[in-house]
């Protein structure tokens, strides 16, 4: 599947992905208002799931590993809050970065717990920094040559 990620042409981001059904100003002046808006209780899960983190109890984790896991998974959702509410704010390839960053860090974030927790947690936890990378390195990727072969790669292969 790599090398045939590789031979394939680019697969540019469609210009009317940015074209949302609701773009009214509802509030303040706020362009997109409920698509802005809609994003703000991610902020509040991620701060939440944050704050519980630090007290490891809690969650009844395990391992180090794990706690490092969650960790970075609300810090993700934290940072989708944050992210997609400035992509959906003004909404272009450029903003589209801080949309689509923090929701691979959670979901690459997940797919190491998953496998600490069902698997075995010393293979999780090595995972967990090479699924972080690489889903980074899709959206880079992205970014730099506009295609979405990299990306559709990580959230549909390694994200099953």
């Amino acid at each position: 599947f790599v090398v045939l990620m590789l031979v394939t042409p680019a697969i540019p981001q469609d210009e009317d992905y940015h074209d949302f059904a609701d773009q009214r100003d509802l509030f303040l002046g706020i362009p997109n208002t409920l698509n802005v808006l809609s994003n703000i209780p991610f902020l509040f899960v991620g701060l939440a799931g944050l704050i519980l983190c630090h007290y490891k109890n809690y969650f009844r984790l395990c391992s180090q590993g794990e706690l490092w896991s969650w960790t970075l998974f609300y810090a993700g959702v934290t940072a989708v809050g944050v992210g997609s509410s400035y992509y959906h704010l003004y909404p272009n390839d450029a903003t589209l970065v801080w949309d689509r960053l923090p929701m691979t860090i959670a979901f690459t974030s997940i797919v190491a717990i998953f496998i600490i927790e069902r698997v075995d947690d010393r293979a999780g936890t090595k995972s967990l920094a090479p699924l972080v990378i690489a889903g980074a390195l899709s959206i880079l990727y992205w970014r730099q040559d506009l295609s979405i072969v990299y990306l559709s790669f990580c959230q549909g292969y390694l994200l099953p």
